[in-house]
């Protein structure tokens, strides 16, 4: 199976005063700090390999977790240093230790989701790129995707349409050549790249409909803390 970036390092300014101290990916749900509970995941998952992409008190996250070897993972980190590079910037410094094509998933998010299924959809389609998408109507966030007949027409997280229904799930799949074009030293969000290769024609869709999980925000966080409590029940 593809290697797994998480992208964990972000200030998290949404979940203050928690995150003034620690990094979102150490916040705490049922006992145990959220990354590990994504680590335990994505071994179930079948994962071997994961990157850390970190930034904001990212020795934090190393301290916790290590080598992996305590969830049965190989995890290799990769520093955006003393600036940080934002998601898609990140991902570019990661390039070395992530190979080829690579799954992208979010340090803030829970995804029940079939990571073997996501990747064959993406080797099947051909493409550049792959975005796992929900129907969202506007539940959760403003709906960003437009997704019809099977097939995502466009993604815009910065201006929306009106007819767009679906939202970014949370996982993706990436060609490490997507970011040729984009530099090496300068901030960009993953957004954008995601952006211009749906405009381009270039990224898959892949349709769930189990609802994600977050811990980007107050009320998420408290929502995440609910499910976990309950799973362990």
């Amino acid at each position: 199976m593809f290697p797994v970036a998480i992208l964990a390092g972000g200030l998290a300014t949404r979940l203050h005063p928690i995150t003034q101290t620690i990094p979102k990916a150490l916040v705490e749900l049922a006992g145990k700090p959220f990354i590990l509970r994504q680590l335990e995941y994505l071994h179930n998952q079948g994962v071997q390999d994961v990157v850390m992409c970190i930034g904001y008190l990212g020795e934090m996250i190393r301290d916790v977790v290590g080598t992996g070897e305590g969830v049965g993972l190989h995890v290799s980190y990769s520093h955006d240093g003393s600036t940080l590079l934002g998601t898609g910037g990140a991902l570019k410094k990661a390039l070395p230790l992530l190979g080829d094509h690579f799954f992208v998933l979010y340090g803030d998010s829970y995804l029940p989701v079939n990571f073997s299924e996501v990747q064959r959809a993406y080797e099947q389609s051909g493409q550049q790129g792959l975005m796992t998408v929900l129907e969202n109507g506007n539940r959760w966030d403003k709906s960003n995707v437009l997704f019809k007949g099977g097939r995502l027409v466009e993604y815009n997280k910065r201006a929306p349409r009106l007819d767009m229904a679906h939202i970014d799930y949370g996982l993706g799949v990436l060609a490490a050549e997507v970011f040729d074009q984009y530099p090496g030293d300068k901030p960009f969000d993953l957004a954008d790249v995601y952006q211009t290769l749906s405009r381009q024609g270039q990224l898959g869709g892949y349709e769930v409909s189990d609802r994600f999980y977050e811990i980007g925000s107050h009320s998420g966080l408290k929502e995440a803390e609910f499910f976990f409590t309950k799973e362990q029940l």
